[in-house]
């Protein structure tokens, strides 16, 4: 038995083997994950707010309506930014409870 040239497969139409790649990279997409990921963040913006305070312990006087205190610049911020914070928080919640109603009906 005889083979030409002519009955041989074409050896271009067959793509060479491929090995499998494995990747060795942890995935952080569980809850676990990200609520490391959460309490790091967490933890370094605790660390950069202890830092301000620290670097602003020069104290002022504070006035509101009819209280008048002193306070280091540093926990006066921080008090200002917090209660900013709530203000947001309050009307963000009060547009949430208007889109709720809204879809319900």
């Amino acid at each position: 038995m005889s083979t030409n040239a002519d009955d041989l497969p074409d050896p271009e139409a067959f793509p060479p083997p491929q090995t499998p790649t494995v990747t060795s990279r942890k995935s952080i997409s569980s809850r676990t994950g990200y609520a490391w990921v959460g309490l790091v963040a967490g933890a370094l913006i605790l660390i950069i707010l202890l830092i301000f305070i620290l670097q602003n312990l020069e104290s002022i006087r504070v006035s509101l309506f009819f209280w008048e205190f002193n306070l280091p610049i540093g926990v006066a911020v921080l008090l200002s930014v917090i209660g900013g914070a709530l203000v947001m928080a309050l009307v963000g919640g009060v547009r949430i409870m208007q889109l709720r109603r809204a879809a319900k009906h």
